[in-house]
């Protein structure tokens, strides 16, 4: 196992390398890039972009807005009856005076030593910004993640003994009710219940704490700490356990119609022995295989209609804005820290595989 191991920690460096490779050609041709976006401002709005820049970059737009035509071309649409010159300087400002390889391989270096480069537009490092925002994600991904595995593996157990029963169709009901409703319907639905003055006023409306949170004693902070986490986690767990519920309820019915559980049943070996000595650990291997993608999608993705609803400012609502606002360095350096927990988490499901079945080796095989 630590053969295995040792290789996949060595493949995690050109699988970065790939991702952070696509990524990086695929904004090259994205229209609408920062310089794009600040010439726009400055021909769109004039005085009034002008005075959005600090430094250099008011001392910039005040040239350019002042500047004549010098009859020279530009790359940029809308450029016209901007100078020249202060083109370059805008270019150089942002990091774009460069060949495309140059910067990459630069980026790549800053990468190994967690150097992330500034945002665009929020006046701080990329570093700093993640792990400013890494608490809310943190929050949502962790305890929903939790909550959904806690819930499902027991609910789809109970399910598959009790298949066809009462108790098997009614908790489907359920289950297909929560598949159906989006999540962020939910947080709206609970918005509306418990957290607004129509019905109940129990739970705050946005945040992971309150404001006078770093003057509570230490039971008092994880009491708020909880109560402001209680609507959103719910939202989350409610849509996200139906799909793992049926997942283990079907694997768990496969694995019980084979011939080595008739033959345990056959020796007398009492009921649960045989679900959780003989049955549990082969069901809950493709429970296992789908565990890196579910918290991938929970951590990150589908916790952003939850981050705005909530008003929890987060990872997920920093990555959609960032995009949204070319800000490449937030883009590529989140991608970046994304998939380095998307591979650790994939080895960790590994690990976990021999934990549940023994029998498996992975040093046995060719293929890692």
């Amino acid at each position: 196992m630590l053969t295995y191991i040792l290789r996949r920690l060595a493949l995690i460096v050109p699988t970065i390398f790939g991702i952070l490779l696509v990524s990086f050609v695929v904004i090259q041709f994205v229209p609408g890039g920062p310089v794009e976006r600040m010439i726009a401002q400055l021909q769109g709005h004039g005085a009034e972009a002008t005075a959005r820049f600090a430094g250099n970059g008011a001392d910039m737009a005040s040239n350019a807005m002042s500047g004549q035509m010098t009859g020279q071309s530009s790359n940029y649409r809308g450029s016209q009856g901007l100078d020249p010159e202060f083109v370059k300087e805008l270019e150089a400002m942002y990091g774009f005076d460069k060949p495309a390889p140059e910067r990459f391989l630069t980026m790549i270096k800053n990468y190994l030593t967690f150097d992330l480069g500034d945002s665009y537009y929020r006046d701080t490092k990329v570093v700093d910004l993640i792990l400013d925002k890494m608490p809310v994600s943190i929050s949502l991904g962790l305890w929903s993640t939790l909550l959904i595995y806690f819930i499902s593996i027991p609910l789809g157990i109970k399910k598959a003994v009790k298949d066809g029963q009462a108790f098997d169709i009614w908790t489907s009901a359920v289950i297909f009710i929560g598949y159906a409703i989006p999540s962020f319907l939910f947080a709206i639905l609970l918005i509306i219940v418990f957290a607004g003055d129509r019905y109940f006023d129990w739970f705050p409306l946005r945040g992971i704490v309150s404001d006078n949170w770093s003057d509570m004693p230490p039971l008092e902070k994880a009491l708020d700490y909880m109560w402001h986490m209680a609507l959103p986690v719910l939202a989350m767990v409610i849509s996200g356990f139906a799909g793992l519920t049926m997942l283990t309820k079907n694997s768990f019915l496969d694995e019980i119609g084979k011939q080595y559980v008739q033959t345990a049943r056959a020796k007398g070996l009492p009921e649960k022995k045989v679900l959780y000595g003989h049955v549990f650990r082969n069901a809950m291997l493709i429970v296992i295989a789908g565990f890196p993608a579910a918290f991938m999608h929970i951590f990150f993705t589908g916790s952003l209609l939850i981050e705005v609803i909530f008003s929890l400012d987060g990872l997920g609502l920093l990555g959609y804005e960032s995009i949204i606002n070319r800000d490449y360095p937030v883009v590529l350096g989140t991608l970046y820290i994304y998939a380095l927990i998307g591979l650790v988490i994939t080895l960790l499901r590994d690990i976990i595989y021999v934990m549940v079945d023994p029998r498996i080796n992975f040093d046995a095989s060719p293929n890692v």
